[in-house]
C-alpha cells in the first residue's frame, strides 16, 4: 500500500510503498477512502506530542471500508462502512474507564500517534472502536466529522446551556460545531485570525449572529466561549468576553503558553476547563445528532501525496472549512 510516513519531527512526511497490514485478534483492516486533516496532525508533524514512536502515519478522521476481519470480531462485516477517530483503544480496567471516563485511561492508544492511522491506502483498527457511518453523506463530507465533529460535540456539551456562545478559529471544528449549536437554538459568535474574511464569511452564511477578529468585542456578553485556535492568549481574550458565571472551554490538545492575565478576568466565577480525547458513547451520541441535524461540512478534497502541502496551508491558516486527504486520487 501506498503511505504518506513521517520519520521525524518536522522532516517531510514520505511517501512509501510499504506492506499491506494485517489485522489480528479483535482487529479489522480498512480500505481507506478518504482522511481528514486536523490540526493535531500539525502537531504531531511539529513533535509538539510526547513519545511519538517514529516512523508512524498519521490520520485519525478515517472513512473506509472493512475489508479484512481478525479473529474475534462480530460487530462488523466486509464491504461495511466505518469512521475510525482519534481514540483507537483503551485497557477498560483503570479508575478512569471503569468510570465511564475512557478518555482519560491511563494507557490509551491514538490513532495516526501511538498507531498507524489513515494517510494511508489501509489502516488496521480496533474493531470496537470503529462506528458505522450510514446515513452521513459521502466519503470525503463524513471525514471530518470523526474529530473535528467529535471533538467539537465534546466541547459543545461542556459549555452546558449556553444560549449566546463564541467560537474562536472558526475552521473544522468551529464551521461543524456552528451547525449543531444553531440547531439546538443557540447565538454563535465567530472569532476569526486577524480580518479572515473567508472564515467570518462561512461563519455567517452558517447563522452566527456576530464574526470578527479575535480581538474584537461583540456588543453582548457571552455565556460561554470555546478554542479550537492553539493560541494560550485567547484564554484571556475570551475571559474578557464572557459573563460572569460563564465558561471558557478548550478544544485543543496543544496550546501555546498562557500568558499571565489579572485575576479580575477570572473572578466572578468564571471557568477555564479542557477537552480530552473522546469516548465512544461522544462518538455514538454526536453521529446519532450529526444525522438528525444534517451537519454539512465544507471540504476540499487533496489526492495523499499532497499531505506535505496541505499542513503546510493549515499552518499559515489558509484553510476555509476541512482539508480531506483521498488516497488513490
Amino acid at each position: 500500500m501506498q503511505a504518506m510516513v513521517l520519520h521525524k519531527a518536522r522532516a517531510p512526511l514520505q511517501l512509501e510503498t510499504l506492506a499491506d497490514p494485517e489485522p489480528g485478534p479483535g482487529e479489522i483492516r480498512i480500505r481507506v477512502s478518504a482522511c481528514g486533516v486536523c490540526r493535531t496532525d500539525l502537531h504531531l508533524y511539529d513533535g509538539e506530542l510526547p513519545d511519538i514512536p517514529y516512523p508512524i502515519i498519521p490520520g485519525h478522521e478515517i472513512v473506509g471500508y472493512v475489508d479484512r476481519i481478525g479473529g474475534d470480531v462480530v460487530a462488523h462485516q466486509l464491504g461495511a462502512r466505518v469512521g475510525i477517530a482519534w481514540l483507537g483503544h483503551t485497557c477498560g480496567h483503570c479508575g478512569f474507564c471503569i468510570r465511564g471516563a475512557e478518555n482519560l485511561c491511563d494507557t490509551p492508544a491514538f490513532t495516526g500517534y501511538t498507531r498507524n492511522g489513515g494517510y494511508a491506502a489501509h489502516a488496521v483498527v480496533d474493531a470496537d472502536y470503529a462506528f458505522p457511518l450510514d446515513g452521513l453523506g459521502d466519503d470525503i463530507a463524513a471525514a471530518p466529522l470523526l474529530c473535528a465533529g467529535l471533538i467539537g460535540w465534546r466541547s459543545l456539551v461542556m459549555v452546558g446551556d449556553a444560549e449566546r456562545l463564541g467560537i474562536y478559529g472558526f475552521g473544522a471544528a468551529g464551521h461543524i460545531v456552528a451547525q449543531v449549536a444553531r440547531w439546538q437554538g443557540r447565538q454563535i459568535y465567530a472569532f476569526t485570525r486577524g480580518d479572515d474574511r473567508a472564515a467570518q464569511d462561512l461563519a455567517l452564511q452558517l447563522g452566527a449572529s456576530w464574526a470578527g477578529a479575535s480581538d474584537q468585542h461583540p456588543d453582548v456578553a457571552l455565556d460561554a466561549a470555546i478554542i479550537y485556535a492553539p493560541a494560550g492568549e485567547l484564554i484571556p481574550a475570551a475571559l474578557r468576553v464572557v459573563r460572569k458565571g460563564g465558561r471558557v472551554v478548550c478544544g485543543g490538545i496543544h496550546m501555546s503558553d498562557v500568558p499571565s492575565f489579572p485575576y479580575s478576568l477570572l473572578w466572578g466565577e468564571r471557568q477555564i476547563m479542557s477537552v480530552a480525547n473522546l469516548t465512544r458513547q461522544d462518538g455514538h451520541d454526536f453521529l446519532r445528532v450529526a444525522r438528525e441535524a444534517q451537519i454539512r461540512t465544507h471540504t476540499t478534497p487533496y489526492p495523499l501525496s499532497d499531505a506535505n502541502a496541505v499542513l503546510a496551508r493549515l499552518r499559515r491558516g489558509e484553510m476555509t472549512g476541512a482539508a480531506v486527504l483521498v488516497p488513490g486520487a
